[in-house]
């Protein structure tokens, strides 16, 4: 392949962060006008490579080439003058500013003494929008008031405003739903008829065969495999992934419900925010029950509403079969089952990411270790590393802070400071978003451990396979009901989208 056919070629890249090493003399190389697929585990050296090709970091050894020259990317603006724009999963737009702002900023209409002209400002943004088929967001509305696929969209149209020529999509659809995913689908198909070349990054298997044309595996720092895409198999990538076969992505349901008990959580007529109406739910010991349902169907109303976050406009909640109130999350961890929470936005709503993991582990009980207003850090710590053990983080998390960690080990500790509360519900809100294939089957293999100790789990996930092949029972959630539950043979994809988009 010669250079005058590639759009991306990086050669031989080493990156190290003090004793560790990110990228490992590792090579990447995108043909132009190529959809690209980068898959490895979190960690592996992917997210190190797009900030490299992004100009937010540089490279110890190796060399860059973008369009068959050489580059020195000290900056995004030298990402910027090469044509490489990214779309970042942890998205970089600032949510006090409106959407014409985010959409724009840096390259807004200029007027005398270099003054932004905001009318002209407002209406390039909203022929963007229209253009985007995005016409539905008012170009001056703030940010922090979309949803996070809104939001995801959003940071995607930006990268396309500023015309790339290599288009680097970070976990571009972890935050969509089918619908979104349909319309990135669009963009790409235009854009490549302009020639746009992508990388591509995601742990989808299914949309890597959808959009991609060849794929690049990383593992542990080093580029182990280049393929088209037809000519490697699912599993093979999962192989190349892991370092080792998996002898399957979801581990065996063991039959743990407890029929005949005391229902763990129920809810009774639940109305809240006018999003959830009159919605029923039964979750017994032993359990992993799902919860599937199109975007904007009242989902995640009824997750904050059982953790405390948002309080109920009518309706009961029961825990072990006692009516409750809960106004607050710390109501949830004294109503004699404490209830886990892991949202869909972990950096924003999962973590402290400047704190030490540590210190988010042990943040939700921190009342167990201390007396008289002293904390016993000997007895903290020695809790904090069984947690993250249990979840096979990195011992140094304890100390480190979570920022410094990959979007998977994040996660990982997330849900090492719910194993410390030592809960008896879980609730899991779209845990697996934007994680690999490991860390996502070793979630799964502790869902249904936890459930098979006679623990109870309620999971939401965008993905419908996860549902189908994790859960005991999937109850459809539509406009803000309970529409149906599936269980045994009737709980099928087929069955389970078809209430989704039927009901």
């Amino acid at each position: 392949m010669n250079d005058a056919s590639l759009a991306i070629d990086l050669s031989k890249v080493t990156k190290r962060f003090g004793a560790t090493v990110a990228l490992d003399g590792a090579s990447f190389s995108v043909k132009r006008g190529a959809v690209h697929a980068l898959l490895g585990e979190n960690g592996a050296g992917k997210s190190t490579t797009v900030k490299l090709l992004s100009g937010l970091m540089q490279p110890d050894a190796g060399s860059i080439r973008v369009m068959g020259r050489d580059v020195t990317m000290r900056s995004p603006k030298d990402a910027h003058r090469a044509g490489v724009q990214t779309a970042f999963q942890e998205m970089t737009l600032v949510r006090d500013l409106t959407v014409a702002q985010n959409l724009l900023m840096s390259y807004e209409p200029t007027g005398f003494l270099g003054r932004i002209k905001k009318r002209d400002a407002q209406r390039q943004a909203a022929e963007w929008l229209d253009r985007l088929e995005l016409s539905d967001v008012r170009p001056g509305a703030y940010i922090r008031d979309l949803s996070l696929p809104v939001r995801q969209k959003i940071e995607i149209a930006k990268a396309i405003v500023r015309g790339p020529k290599v288009l680097l999509l970070d976990e571009p659809t972890s935050a969509l739903s089918g619908r979104d995913v349909a319309w990135l689908s669009r963009r790409i198909d235009e854009l490549r008829v302009s020639d746009v070349t992508f990388v591509f990054i995601s742990h989808r298997m299914q949309e890597v065969r959808e959009f991609c044309d060849s794929l690049t595996v990383y593992r542990n720092g080093r580029d182990v495999g280049a393929f088209d895409a037809a000519d490697i198999s699912d599993d093979e990538v999962i192989r190349l992934v892991i370092g080792r076969s998996m002898e399957a992505k979801y581990p065996p349901k063991v039959a743990s419900v407890k029929h005949d008990a005391t229902p763990a959580i129920e809810t009774r007529n639940v109305r809240v925010d006018g999003v959830v109406t009159d919605f029923d739910l039964v979750v017994k010991p032993g359990e992993v029950h799902g919860i599937a349902a199109l975007q904007g169907m009242g989902q995640r109303e009824l997750f904050e509403a059982l953790f405390g976050a948002t309080y109920i406009d009518d309706g009961e909640i029961r825990i072990d079969g006692k009516p409750v109130t809960l106004t607050s999350t710390a109501d949830s961890l004294k109503a004699g089952v404490s209830t886990s929470f892991l949202p869909e936005d972990r950096k924003t709503e999962g973590l402290f990411l400047r704190l030490p993991g540590g210190e988010n582990v042990s943040l939700p009980v921190i009342g167990r270790y201390s007396r008289f207003g002293l904390i016993d850090r000997k007895r903290e710590q020695a809790a904090i590393r069984r947690s993250l053990a249990q979840m096979d983080v990195n011992p140094r998390a304890l100390y480190k802070p979570c920022l410094s960690f990959s979007g998977g080990n994040q996660q990982k500790i997330a849900m090492a400071k719910w194993l410390l509360t030592q809960s008896r519900v879980w609730l899991m809100f779209d845990p697996t978003r934007g994680i690999d294939v490991g860390t996502k089957h070793q979630i799964f293999v502790l869902m249904r451990a936890f459930a098979a100790a006679g623990g109870s789990v309620l999971f939401y996930s965008t993905d419908v396979p996860e549902l189908v092949n994790v859960c005991d029972r999937v109850s459809v959630m539509y406009r803000g009901r309970n529409v149906g539950e599936l269980t045994g043979d009737a709980l099928t994809e087929e069955n389970v989208m078809r209430k989704m988009l039927s009901s």
